[in-house]
């Protein structure tokens, strides 16, 4: 199985890309990471690719092969909806985080980019992760908010192994927090 997860640097997709192979590892998968950055300082796109299985030999997935993109935001999801699978599922936040064209004025964000990719034959599935983030105690756990509608679609790993998971990858301190907002997310 193949899932991307895109974003904007410093919405956590690294931590979220950790905390999913971790738990495919746990179940006994063979899970590769690869993570690519650009300009990931500097509000720029970042991609992760996951990919587990009985055997996995390459760590990076092409276009037309992701089962899933889990996207923080609404652009990156249609930045990367190429390399979505024809039947495949896109789970994004309905957050905007204009990048740099838009904040400057040379270009406009565009509109409508959730009914284009259904219209284009995508399963997308479209809700505020930023506010089950929030109600969990921060906005900066819409990662984790993700994960946990993701999580939706592993039937075969219960609650209690991706809240492990969460208890073994995530400093004490914000462990809590980011329990709350897995089930936020699960519950979106």
């Amino acid at each position: 199985m193949n899932i991307m997860i895109v974003g904007v640097g410093g919405q956590g997709t690294l931590l979220a890309s950790k905390l999913l192979g971790h738990v495919l590892l746990n179940e006994g998968h063979d899970v590769k990471v690869s993570e690519v950055h650009g300009m990931s300082q500097r509000g720029g796109s970042v991609v992760t690719y996951v990919r587990f299985g009985k055997k996995i030999y390459s760590p990076v997935i092409d276009k037309g092969e992701a089962d899933i993109i889990l996207s923080f935001e609404q652009l990156e999801a249609a930045r990367w909806f190429e390399f979505l699978k024809k039947d495949g599922l896109i789970i994004t936040n309905t957050q905007r985080l204009n990048p740099m064209p838009v904040i400057t004025g040379a270009a406009e964000y565009p509109e409508g980019l959730v009914e284009k990719m259904r219209a284009a034959g995508a399963k997308v599935i479209a809700e505020d992760f930023l506010s089950a983030a929030e109600k969990a105690g921060s906005s900066k756990a819409v990662n984790i908010a993700l994960l946990g509608c993701l999580s939706k679609y592993f039937d075969e790993i219960s609650e209690d192994k991706w809240n492990a998971a969460i208890d073994e990858v995530v400093p004490e301190k914000f462990r809590e927090l980011n329990h709350k907002a897995f089930e936020n997310g699960r519950n979106v």
